[in-house]
C-alpha cells in the first residue's frame, strides 16, 4: 500500500481545500467532498485563488498551475468521493459527535485497510474512533493553517493506532513535502498548540502587569525568538546558548511565569464586548479592510518564502 495511496478530502473548507491545494502541489491526486454545492463552490474558489497566488510569486509555472487543477477534484456525492480511496483526511467542523458520526460512517462505508484521518486541532483519535470497528486505522494528522503553506502536521496516534497506520501516515505526508512529527500518546492539545498557548499566555500577562503594550510584545516575539525559532527549536536553542546558563535563569524565572488557568483580563474583555478578531473587525487590534490585508498579505509572502526554501531544498 505504501506510497500508492488514493486520497479523499471529507470537507471543503479552508483546511479541506488548503489541504488538497498542498496534495496537488506534491503530484498527487486527491477527491475533495462537500456538503453541498454552496459548500463546493467556495471551497473551489478558495483553491483556484490560493493557486493564483502561488503562480503569482513564482512558486509554480503556468503549466504547474494546469496540472495542479486536473490533479484536485471536488463532489459532493459521498460514495465517489470515497469509492476508491485509501486514504481518507476528514477535515469539517470541530465538534466531536460530528466527528464521531462520520467517523463511523466512514467506518462502515470503507474496507479496514483504508485509513481514517482526522486534521483536529485537540480532539482525542481515541475519542474521535469511540464507534468504529476498526479503531487501529484511526489517527490524527493535524495540518496548520494554511495547510497548503506550513510544513508541520502533527500525527496524533490514539491508543489503538496501529504502527502500520502510523507508518502509513508518515509515508504519505513526506511525499506531500510535509515535515511529519509523531505524537506518541494522547495529549490535549498536542505539541505545537501547548507551547503555542504557553507563548500565548504569558504574552496575555506581561500586558495584564502593564509592562509593555501589545504592540511591543508582539514586536518582540517578531523580531527576537520569530527570527531565531524558525532555524533552532527550543532544545537547540539551549544548547547553543549553554544549559548552565538556561538553567540559572529559569530558577529563578520560572517561579515568576502566569500560571493562570484560563484566559486573563484583556482577552476575556475583548470576547466580552464581541471583539472576536480579524473576523469580525475588532479584537485586541482594530481589523480595518486595509489592515486586514496588509497583515494576510505579509504573512502569504513570507510563509511563500519559506516554502519556496523548502521546495528547493528536496
Amino acid at each position: 500500500m505504501s506510497g500508492n495511496e488514493n486520497i479523499s478530502i471529507i470537507g471543503s473548507g479552508t483546511m479541506g481545500h488548503s489541504i488538497a491545494l498542498s496534495i496537488g502541489l506534491a503530484g498527487l491526486d486527491v477527491m475533495v467532498w462537500g456538503n453541498n454545492q454552496d459548500d463546493l463552490e467556495r471551497g473551489k474558489r478558495g483553491f483556484l485563488e490560493k493557486l493564483e497566488v502561488l503562480h503569482r510569486y513564482e512558486v509554480i509555472d503556468t503549466q504547474e498551475a494546469k496540472q495542479i487543477k486536473e490533479r484536485v477534484l471536488f463532489t459532493d456525492v459521498l460514495e465517489e468521493c470515497i469509492r476508491e480511496a485509501t486514504f481518507i483526511i476528514e477535515a469539517i467542523p470541530e465538534m466531536l459527535e460530528l466527528k464521531q458520526e462520520w467517523f463511523q460512517k466512514l467506518d462502515q462505508l470503507c474496507g479496514p485497510e483504508t485509513i481514517l484521518a482526522s486534521n483536529t486541532s485537540g480532539l482525542s483519535p481515541s475519542d474521535i474512533a469511540l464507534h468504529t470497528s476498526h479503531p487501529e486505522r484511526t489517527v490524527v494528522t493535524h495540518f496548520w493553517n494554511p495547510g497548503h503553506l506550513i510544513p508541520l502536521v502533527e500525527i496524533v496516534r490514539g491508543k489503538d493506532t496501529s504502527d502500520r497506520t502510523v507508518e502509513r501516515a508518515l509515508d504519505l505526508l513526506k511525499k506531500m513535502n510535509k515535515k511529519p512529527i509523531v505524537v506518541q500518546k494522547e495529549i490535549l492539545g498536542a505539541i505545537g498548540n501547548r507551547l503555542q498557548y504557553a507563548l500565548f499566555r504569558e504574552a496575555q500577562y506581561i500586558l495584564e502587569q502593564g509592562a509593555a503594550t501589545m504592540e511591543d510584545i508582539d514586536t518582540a516575539v517578531q523580531y527576537s525568538i520569530g527570527r531565531r525559532l524558525s532555524i533552532t527549536g527550543p532544545f537547540i536553542s539551549a544548547d547553543m546558548g549553554g544549559l548552565d546558563v538556561f538553567e540559572s535563569i529559569s530558577s529563578y524565572l520560572f517561579p515568576d511565569l502566569s500560571t493562570g488557568q484560563t484566559s486573563l483580563t484583556a482577552m476575556k474583555s475583548c470576547v466580552e464586548a464581541g471583539r472576536y478578531g480579524q473576523k469580525n473587525g475588532a479584537g485586541f487590534y482594530e481589523w480595518t479592510p486595509s489592515f486586514s490585508k496588509k497583515m494576510n498579505e505579509e504573512r502569504e509572502r513570507e510563509l511563500i518564502e519559506w516554502l519556496k526554501k523548502d521546495l528547493n531544498e528536496r
